[in-house]
């Protein structure tokens, strides 16, 4: 029988991991969780205080961000010789609280987990035109495999249906011109002045640069740079994750399957940027439905490129301190 972990040994390698888990993406980057240890358990919360209820009204973007730092947590404490036994959903009277984890440990930590913990790092959101990556039809056979499709389906969409995607995101920008509050929270979540928290100017693309993406979400414009001029238009490939139904579990699942993706595509050296808004309104997830051949519900896409020398990166995003997404009981 295994002997139980040594708590003070556990509680260190989970600061340490919360931190590096907590680079996950998040809408808006509002990073709507909080993390509450108690004793051998760690809980996993979403945060009612940080959710974006102009943009994502029913809490999927914000669910979805939860699964990724979830399978972010996952990777990183595996990566420091902790395996996690994951419970989605516990019973109780918290209807917040959405995964608890208990950990044992391993035996070996093989150099392919230790990348992928690094890779939580080295990724960033990459709102900028991206170049077509190079050898894709090697790399998407690798991609479908670490999708093992239970809880969520991947999809990589043909060139030919970037018309149409197009079309969605105008009919999007056009249905909310006039929702105030939507506005109010892009305003909100872009502000210049953010120390720790949404999405600094560096982040975002210019006007003319927003030209060139032309599925991305049309952020408060904060800059005007041309970065990466050599590129007229955005080259990148388009994934598409769903599920077979609509559940809370469902967008959970979907955020940690989203990491897994995430954190593959940046090993490969390759740059993400993945997209919600085409999934917030009904007009827009109904075009992604027809693309995916009514399959099943879409929950997020991603574009997936190259992109140019590291001088030309956007700066990574501000995250909050630890002791306010972390809490020991």
């Amino acid at each position: 029988m295994q002997a139980p972990p040594d708590i003070r040994v556990l509680k260190t390698a989970l600061r340490t991991a919360v931190q590096l888990a907590c680079r996950a993406p998040s809408v808006h980057n509002s990073q709507p969780w909080r993390w509450v240890a108690e004793g051998p358990l760690v809980h996993l919360f979403i945060d009612r205080h940080r959710t974006v209820p102009g943009t994502d009204w029913l809490d999927r973007d914000a669910i979805i961000s939860c699964g990724a730092v979830l399978d972010h947590l996952r990777v990183a404490m595996l990566a420091a010789g902790w395996q996690a036994d994951i419970k989605r959903f516990p019973r109780g009277d918290d209807p917040d609280k959405l995964a608890s984890l208990e950990f044992s440990l391993v035996a070996n930590v093989t150099p392919t987990q230790r990348a992928r913990a690094l890779a939580i790092l080295q990724r960033r959101t990459d709102r900028l035109p991206l170049q077509r990556p190079t050898y894709w039809d090697l790399f998407e056979r690798t991609l479908y495999d670490a999708v093992d499709g239970k809880w969520a389906k991947l999809l990589v969409l043909g060139d030919d249906s970037r018309r149409q995607l197009a079309q969605a995101a105008a009919l999007t920008e056009d249905i909310r011109s006039d929702d105030w509050l939507y506005r109010a929270e892009l305003d909100w979540w872009t502000t210049p002045y953010a120390v720790s928290e949404g999405i600094p100017p560096t982040a975002l693309a210019s006007e003319s640069e927003q030209r060139r993406v032309d599925i991305g979400r049309e952020f408060p414009v904060r800059i005007h740079t041309d970065r990466r001029h050599g590129l007229e238009a955005d080259r990148s490939k388009v994934l598409v994750l769903y599920t077979d139904e609509d559940t809370r579990a469902d967008w959970l699942r979907c955020g940690e399957v989203l990491s897994t993706v995430l954190l593959e595509c940046t090993m490969a050296g390759l740059a993400t940027c993945p997209l919600t808004h085409l999934i917030e309104l009904d007009e827009g997830r109904d075009v992604v439905r027809d693309l995916i051949d009514r399959a099943g519900e879409p929950q997020i896409l991603v574009r997936v490129g190259m992109a140019p020398p590291i001088g030309d990166l956007p700066a990574p995003t501000p995250r909050r301190p630890l002791p306010e997404v972390f809490t020991v009981r």
